[in-house]
């Protein structure tokens, strides 16, 4: 897993008119808590957080004003709906060799059994619980010749060592759906006639 350093100021101000400005300064306003420390308000350079955001559940370490060194995961990330741009971000606190428990993106590979049949990502992320420096950005599942009817349950995946499920174990997380009959040409046609007549 990659980690990303970036240098994090303290803010004292706060509102929206004071997260504006700091949007403006191409900054973006963080809140960073956990370990029952009080929140820590601070602004991050929003391009450098924008790259480092990329990577799912990435490992940031904040130089905090030059003085302290602190790791964080993201947890709640707002966006601007329309343009996208980062709004606030919340950052949770953890500790070299703590357990977290965080959601990894499930990757298919492989094709699915002839017929036009259609998968469905039931969880598009895995719930896991992984320790806070080795979080694997994803789980790969093998779709290979699945048929209709076809589920693959959490327990099905293999997980890197040291990662366990933080999911029921019978949770299903894809689904092979059969696909939708067509109509055949002669209904099609009698129903082109009706709608003529």
């Amino acid at each position: 897993m990659s980690e990303v350093k970036l240098a994090a100021e303290t803010r004292t101000e706060f509102g929206k008119g004071a997260a504006r400005r700091i949007r403006r300064d191409n900054k973006v306003p963080v809140v960073l808590y956990g370990h029952g420390s009080d929140p820590l308000h601070l602004t991050l350079p929003g391009h450098d957080l924008l790259l480092a955001l990329r990577t799912p559940n990435v490992l940031i370490s904040l130089d905090i004003d030059g003085k302290t060194n602190e790791l964080a995961i993201p947890k709640a990330v707002q966006r601007d709906p329309l343009k996208g741009f980062l709004e606030h971000v919340d950052l949770l606190l953890v500790k070299r060799g703590e357990k977290v428990t965080v959601e990894i993106p499930v990757h298919t590979e492989g094709e699915l059994a002839a017929g036009g049949n259609l998968l469905e990502h039931v969880l598009d992320a895995l719930p896991v619980e992984a320790e806070a420096t080795h979080i694997p950005e994803q789980v790969s599942v093998s779709i290979e010749g699945l048929a209709a009817g076809a589920s693959v349950h959490a327990k099905d995946i293999a997980l890197p060592s040291g990662v366990t499920l933080a999911v029921d174990a019978d949770a299903v997380v894809l689904q092979v759906l059969q696909a939708q009959a067509e109509e055949s040409e002669g209904e099609q046609a009698e129903g082109e006639e009706a709608a003529e007549a």
